[in-house]
């Protein structure tokens, strides 16, 4: 959602880039609700993962500048993170 107001308040864009945030915002919540209590603060923080890489993509495709090798690498680890997190290993 925070890059929807950026858009709309610092890019100039128009208010209705606030819709298309807060509907996500809401998804992402009522998604999170649906992960079993015991796994929740997992799903999380895995999230945050997918966030880091999501906003490098919204800062090329919206503000412009195209991300550089340290943005592509840094993500890339934030995202592996991700899986590991999700993916690996549990003892029951």
């Amino acid at each position: 959602m925070f890059p929807a107001f950026w858009a709309w308040l610092r890019l100039g864009r128009s208010v209705w880039w606030v819709v298309p945030g807060a509907v996500s915002l809401c998804l992402f919540a009522w998604l999170l609700t649906l992960v079993p209590t015991d796994a929740a603060g997992r799903a999380y923080a895995a999230y945050g993962g997918v966030y880091i890489a999501a906003s490098l993509v919204w800062l090329w495709l919206v503000e412009g500048p195209r991300p550089d090798l340290w943005d592509v690498i840094g993500a890339s680890v934030c995202l592996i993170g991700a899986a590991i997190i999700l993916l690996g290993p549990r003892s029951a």
